[in-house]
């Protein structure tokens, strides 16, 4: 497996997001055997980026992450999330001083490990300037605690705002072949302030793989059987963008994961996609797309998809991004 390049951190091209394995999709919490294999087998193919989040559970993802890395964790870069759970008794996001000094003992205690090589701002709090923050952040840096920042779905403002604060590594937003939205602006601040994009649902929440046709199959709690996306009548309308997917596939001899992975990984070498899934035949194929090339033609076919129908979250999470 190549590697990615995110703000001088050093992580696979591909990495693995495992918050299925606990919470928001189908089979979350069925099997931790079959989780701790997926992890296991992610590390063996030389994925070494895993992401997680406190929030994901909340608590288990990263208490079942810190069981799997038991005597693998100097092979892996472990980022995790902070500021939607609130310690200090505040409602909604969190990310006073207070809170990150104390959820970041937390995540320590449950990854079972004395540093996080990346941490992030799960969602910016319009409560707290970025720059207390971020100040307290470059605290547990200069501690050995964490040893990269991040940011989740921030505006460029506060990201530009945050970086000069503190150097920050990584941004990490929703991005694929159906959500192209950093690509407007926030992906050029990135690279002029030197800051990596993790692009997390690089699979459009699973429908990239062309393995969901109709919401039949998805358990009734499953975060998508409510998002825009897939419901209303857009999963419909939204199937032509897997049918045109596919077309490239065809030519390519991959699998439709694999394409719409390749395609993200010609976007540059400070693009580092986590796509997430539970099973080790997906592990497997997903570290496949490092070895997938497209042709200049293919990438531009793939590049005029039509945009997908529907918000990529609902109301109240579209208010809580690019803030």
């Amino acid at each position: 497996m190549r590697s990615a390049s995110l703000g001088g951190l050093e992580v696979s091209r591909v990495g693995l997001g495992i918050m299925g394995m606990s919470a928001f999709y189908t089979g979350a919490g069925r099997s931790e055997a079959e989780f701790v294999r997926t992890i296991h087998r992610a590390l063996d193919l030389g994925i070494t980026h895993i992401d997680t989040a406190e929030v994901y559970g909340p608590f288990t993802n990263e208490e079942l992450l810190g069981r799997a890395l038991k005597g693998r964790r100097e092979h892996a870069v472990v980022a995790t999330k902070f500021g939607m759970v609130s310690y200090t008794g505040r409602p909604g996001f969190d990310s006073s001083p207070a809170n990150v000094r104390l959820a970041v003992e937390g995540s320590l205690r449950r990854l079972g490990t004395d540093h996080l090589d990346l941490y992030y701002q799960h969602r910016v709090d319009p409560g707290t300037p970025v720059e207390e923050t971020v100040g307290a952040l470059a605290e547990l840096v200069a501690e050995g605690k964490v040893r990269h920042i991040g940011l989740s779905e921030a505006g460029p403002a506060t990201i530009r705002r945050a970086h000069a604060m503190h150097p920050i590594a990584a941004v990490q937003s929703e991005y694929s072949l159906w959500t192209r939205d950093p690509e407007a602006a926030v992906l050029e601040l990135l690279r002029e302030l030197g800051i990596g994009l993790v692009p997390y649902a690089p699979l459009g929440h699973g429908f990239l793989t062309g393995g969901i046709r109709s919401l039949e199959g998805l358990d009734a709690d499953d975060w998508r059987r409510t998002n825009p996306r897939f419901s209303g009548g857009n999963l419909e309308r939204n199937l032509r963008i897997v049918d045109e997917v596919r077309a490239v596939t065809a030519e390519v001899g991959a699998t439709p994961a694999q394409v719409a992975l390749a395609w993200l990984l010609a976007r540059g070498g400070d693009i580092a996609p986590i796509p997430g899934t539970t099973r080790v035949s997906r592990v497997e194929e997903n570290a496949g797309s490092d070895d997938v090339a497209l042709t200049t033609e293919q990438l531009a076919r793939l590049e005029a998809l039509t945009p997908a129908a529907g918000d990529r979250h609902d109301a109240g999470g579209m208010a809580a991004i690019d803030r």
